[in-house]
């Protein structure tokens, strides 16, 4: 599948007058390999910096992944996000 701006969305008032990362959150059926290619993002260039963090979750056959990655690069029309970090969870009741 490809990137959906209805999945995409920002965290807070965004502010960019500093250098810290905004923040996003993205949902998607997409398994996190797809996500976390190169140029998954590009439609969304203009809005991303490097160091911006992206939340990716993602329910690939029904089994829900949660990851937290970076803007690595970003060329202006090509964006680039880190492998992420998987969030792994236990739900012991």
């Amino acid at each position: 599948m490809a990137f959906d701006s209805v999945g995409f969305a920002s965290v807070g008032g965004q502010s960019k007058a500093g250098n810290a990362p905004a923040i996003y959150t993205y949902s998607s059926a997409d398994a996190q390999s797809v996500i976390r290619a190169s140029g998954y993002f590009n439609t969304v260039a203009s809005i991303l910096k490097v160091g911006d963090i992206v939340f990716c979750y993602s329910a690939t056959g029904g089994t829900p992944v949660m990851s937290t990655a970076y803007v690595n690069s970003n060329t202006g029309t090509v964006v680039d996000i880190t492998d992420g970090v998987v969030v792994t969870a236990t739900d012991t009741d």
